[in-house]
């Protein structure tokens, strides 16, 4: 049951030594309204293929990997993100106790060996302390780097006819049904077993082409593409590359949201869809050359958030980040979420200053239909490189909370319960509350007007509590937020 809108009234306290909670009375009627719930979607990603951004290094002691993630999730926390999204799965390996596949080697140093606890269970509980959503980031096709030695688990070695050696890596072979099912079984297994927040994968379904000598190098699947022929299937080679995703993504998304209605899906696919598109965009042709059809998981609503890798800068009228962004928001007519890739990277690497990131944040902001952002990677931000932690944390100095997706859970948690004591001897008021449930609540948005009229808007994990206000506090109000975004009827304090 949601809790109407409350007003609470700070009372003189007659003892020197207790505070007295203050009584409910009604709202008066030139109470000034609060400001609607700031929401921008921050996130960044951990990648952990080969060790990008954790841990740090393969072998570390099981203390030493915690610390470090630790470490990530306090960064993020106090850069003002809202989200992260750890790569769990790289290479048909796991950075989690999975029973189909061995442990990453990027744990140990040695792919199967167990690293002595959980990472993902302690990502998950980690991040939830600090109100971060954790998405867990899957590669549901690649299977294998130059140089790895596989264990007895891993699915080279146990189903060496589903896998393909290209450009010196394994792949999947999308177009096998079983690889299909496989992939889903895994990433399914994860769904049932952890409490993320959602399913994230990249732009790898198909690889990227290679070369040699000068020449294009076809990905090696005529055996499934034969079976698919003599099997009566119609469909010419490049389209039935894109069919083989498509059913892929849709299936993964039926499923999850089957299994766990409120988890969302969200892929980042290459930042260009085909060349042209919009007017002027050159470069990289994803559906003809990696068989994504990305426009189509978006308009379809298949996927619960998208977001492109524009992965360029602002001033580069090939490939416009501003321009991209728009096109994209554009290919949107179930209103589903659209985050900008970016490329922050790039600052540490020497390639950009660090204003073009900001400025990237700014454009964002002012394009409609766009909600967000995912800085990829985490690594700049932690290391702070070229200062790129300082320009974030003044673009999120403002808190804000993570667009809700109604199409998954438009239910709103029930309203908290609050008191407002004063100090009898400071005359400063503290805010106490309770959920009304506790399984409901992922954060707390408190809004405190200030005498003057203004309003001050301030986000706290699910843990928190109490609060005391400032001096100048005239009015607040509080409300419980749940996973997906939802806010509860706010609960009004005045004093």
């Amino acid at each position: 049951m949601l809790r109407p809108l409350g007003s609470v009234w700070g009372q003189p306290t007659p003892s020197p030594t207790r505070p007295k909670p203050t009584t409910p009375r009604a709202p008066r009627a030139d109470a000034a309204p609060s400001p609607a719930a700031p929401r921008e979607f921050r996130a960044a990603w951990v990648a952990t293929v080969q060790n990008i951004d954790w841990p740090s290094q393969p072998g570390m002691t099981a203390d030493q990997q915690k610390a470090e993630l630790v470490a990530i999730m306090d960064k993020a926390a106090a850069t003002g993100l809202n989200a992260l999204v750890l790569q769990v799965r790289p290479n048909c390996d796991a950075l989690y106790a999975s029973p189909y596949e061995p442990w990453s080697k990027v744990l140990t140093g040695q792919m199967g060996k167990d690293p002595g606890y959980d990472p993902l269970a302690f990502a998950v509980d980690e991040a939830h302390k600090r109100g971060l959503q954790l998405h867990a980031w899957f590669n549901p096709f690649r299977a294998g780097q130059p140089g790895d030695v596989p264990s007895a688990e891993h699915v080279s070695r146990k189903h060496p006819e589903w896998v393909k050696h290209y450009g010196g890596q394994l792949w999947l072979d999308p177009g096998n049904p079983q690889v299909q099912g496989y992939a889903q079984q895994v990433l399914m297994d994860v769904v049932r077993r952890y409490d993320i927040d959602a399913v994230h994968m990249d732009d790898y379904f198909y690889p990227y082409k290679i070369s040699e000598n000068g020449h294009e190098v076809d990905f090696p699947d005529a055996t499934s593409y034969k079976a698919y022929k003599d099997g009566g299937g119609t469909l010419e080679l490049a389209d039935w590359r894109r069919d083989n995703v498509n059913r892929f993504v849709l299936g993964l998304s039926t499923l999850i949201h089957m299994e766990k209605p409120k988890v969302s899906f969200g892929i980042s696919p290459f930042g260009i869809w085909k060349p042209g598109n919009p007017p002027g965009t050159t470069g990289l042709n994803q559906f003809e050359q990696l068989y994504a059809d990305a426009r189509l998981w978006l308009q379809k609503g298949w996927v619960d958030y998208f977001a492109p890798q524009l992965y360029w800068p602002i001033d580069k009228p090939a490939q416009s980040f501003p321009k991209l962004l728009e096109w994209w928001t554009q290919q949107n007519p179930l209103n589903r979420h659209v985050y900008a890739g970016m490329y922050t990277s790039a600052v540490m690497e020497g390639k950009w200053p660090v204003n073009e990131i900001t400025r990237q944040i700014e454009a964002t902001r002012k394009q409609p239909g766009a909600e967000g952002e995912i800085h990829f990677s985490m690594k700049p931000i932690l290391t702070g490189a070229k200062g790129v932690d300082k320009a974030l944390e003044a673009s999120y100095a403002a808190p804000a909370l993570v667009p809700a997706s109604p199409w998954l859970d438009a239910e709103p948690p029930a309203a908290p319960e609050a008191t407002l004591t004063t100090n009898p001897t400071t005359n400063r008021k503290t805010l106490t509350w309770k959920p009304q449930d506790e399984a409901d609540v992922f954060r707390w948005a408190v809004y405190t007007q200030a005498q003057d009229g203004s309003w001050q808007t301030q986000i706290f994990p699910a843990s928190k509590r109490t609060l005391l206000l400032g001096a100048d506090a005239k009015a607040i109000e509080i409300a419980a937020v749940d996973r997906t975004g939802n806010e509860s009827t706010r609960v009004r304090v005045e004093g």
